[in-house]
């Protein structure tokens, strides 16, 4: 088959990878869509040492696999639990010890034509909701799982700081509660989307010191983290969406002093991020840049690593 291979921060489009076989209470999946997301250009700068296929936000068709999902169209939680070790049995399989990570961790990803992954990880597709829109469901339930971490009430004040794809999609779930949000980002025709939904926006002097309740930091640059800091109010909670590809100096004293709480939030709720599009209640396709064939697919990667890029996807049909 046809993939998009990561070796030594060096992308390859193959045409001879071996089918994967999956293995017991595996699903074989042929992908129809995939995205391109900010994870899968920090693994080509190095921020882990993966070596295989990309990618982990995607649509698929389930070739082989349980009875009920054969030949439906379905998305799939990306972390591979063991089923078996301590933090699996405490209900807590993302962080399974011995877990692989589609696209990322010991497991080749969405960037080809087809990809296995546990039955159980995965989730049919309601018919009304489209290809495209369903790409977005891993990181729609990325922006979710800040729920699941921490209580946000109406009329709290909120911050996120990035106006990213992810940050988008933080921005408009965050916007959903009835909280003061607003979204600092650096590119007027972005923030003009969320702006269109009724979010409050602004760029990096809309932020004043000591203001907010809760920061969300969307783009893994440090300035992102220092502003983020800055905007929060003592005892106030800073949660991190993004990975760093290098170090991050952190001013421990003003954390301390402060009594900040910091948490790191990644991947959240498959089954609320279907809900919310099947109910119409966000929609994220505006969010798509452009979409490239598997075959041009190093011209797509070129193509997201621009400056202000949105979503670029890949099609497998």
């Amino acid at each position: 088959m046809q993939g998009i291979w990561l070796e030594n921060q060096t992308l390859e489009l193959k045409s001879n990878l071996p089918l994967p076989e999956p293995s017991r209470d595996e699903a074989l999946v042929r992908v129809l869509r995939a995205g391109i997301c900010n994870t899968d250009l920090e693994l080509l700068r190095g921020y882990y040492p993966y070596r295989g296929v990309l990618g982990h936000e995607f649509v698929g068709i389930v070739e082989q696999g349980l009875g009920h999902l054969k030949h439906k169209r379905v998305v799939g939680e990306i972390n591979a639990s063991c089923g078996e070790c301590l933090y699996c049995q405490k209900g807590k399989p993302t962080h399974c010890e011995k877990r692989t990570v589609l696209g990322i961790v010991n497991r080749n990803g969405a960037f080809a034509e087809y990809l296995t992954l546990p039955n159980k990880n995965l989730y049919p597709l309601p018919d009304h909701i489209s290809t495209d829109a369903a790409t977005f469901i891993e990181p729609l339930a990325a922006a979710l799982e800040i729920q699941e971490q921490i209580p946000i009430h109406p009329g709290q004040k909120v911050l996120v700081i990035g106006d990213g794809k992810l940050g988008q999609l933080i921005g408009q779930t965050l916007a959903l509660t009835g909280c003061d949000l607003s979204v600092v980002g650096r590119h007027r025709s972005k923030l003009a989307n969320l702006e269109k939904q009724g979010i409050h926006t602004g760029f990096a002097d809309i932020v004043q010191e000591r203001s907010f309740d809760i920061a969300v930091e969307c783009t893994g640059n440090p300035s992102g983290f220092e502003l983020a800091l800055k905007g929060l109010r003592p005892r106030g909670t800073l949660v991190l969406k993004s990975t760093y590809a290098g170090n991050l100096s952190i001013n421990a004293s003003a954390l301390v002093v402060d009594e900040i709480t910091l948490i790191g939030s990644r991947c959240g709720p498959f089954a609320k991020a279907i809900d919310l599009l099947d109910k119409a209640a966000i929609d994220p396709t505006p969010l798509i840049q452009t979409c490239y064939p598997l075959s041009e697919g190093l011209a797509a990667f070129d193509a997201a690593q621009q400056k202000g890029a949105l979503k670029v996807l890949l099609t497998m049909e």
